[in-house]
């Protein structure tokens, strides 16, 4: 398997002058994907996992954190070892996961291999299929949102809100399902150019629509909050 790497971000990682590495490949099909290229699986990332080792080697004291993003990073094995290598270095690890693979997040929380995981809801339960592109991760799903309630690693739960594939009531789902946790944060869809299909201004959504969805949340998750807008 081998990498893309964010040399820099400010934004990926809470609180940390960070880096973030690519994997390519998932088990969703989200239409609103910003990723495309990378889900697809489309052409060859530039890093071996032994370059990936040696960048934070010479980045120890400059950079915090590494954050591990796709595609889906826990279908690929390679990313625990990579996180286990960063950890021995002294860097904070953040993991972007669609929950679907929760033995493999278990397995990095238990190991202490992360340190923040953030955690798409892609919709309501009912809803879930029709937005993932995929029926059968709803029980995997389930079982990482308990998993991280559960408290054992920092989290938080996103979802991006795109205009045709929710409705407000999906809101009130999610909030019933999660409950009062943390964090939860609702992203309104940006077309990044790259989205794995249909028309992107079908998933734009308005400042109005955006406040509903967020209003509905906050009625079972006081601390929902906006983000990227």
């Amino acid at each position: 398997m081998r990498f893309g790497l964010q040399k820099l971000t400010l934004l990926d990682f809470p609180g940390c002058v960070a880096c973030t590495v690519f994997s390519k490949g998932c088990n969703f099909a989200c239409p609103f994907c910003h990723n495309a290229s990378l889900v697809k699986g489309n052409g060859e990332l530039p890093y071996e996992p032994q370059d990936i080792v040696e960048f934070l080697k010479k980045r120890t004291g400059i950079l915090d954190g590494v954050c591990f993003t796709g595609g889906e990073p826990l279908m690929c094995g390679e990313v625990l070892t990579l996180a286990a290598e960063a950890k021995q270095l002294g860097y904070k690890v953040k993991l972007d996961t669609n929950g679907s693979f929760p033995e493999r997040l278990k397995e990095a929380v238990d190991k202490k291999l992360v340190d923040y995981v953030a955690m798409d809801i892609k919709s309501s339960q009912a809803n879930y299929a029709a937005v993932c592109g995929n029926d059968s991760v709803l029980d995997a799903v389930k079982e990482s949102v308990e998993l991280l309630k559960s408290n054992v690693v920092e989290f938080e739960f996103r979802t991006t809100v795109a205009g045709s594939l929710h409705t407000v009531g999906d809101f009130a789902a999610i909030g019933q399902w999660i409950g009062a946790v943390k964090h939860y944060f609702l992203q309104p869809f940006a077309d990044s150019g790259d989205i794995l299909s249909g028309d992107a201004a079908s998933y734009a959504v308005s400042d109005r629509f955006a406040q509903d969805c967020l209003a509905e949340a906050k009625k079972w998750i006081p601390s929902a909050a906006l983000r990227g807008r």
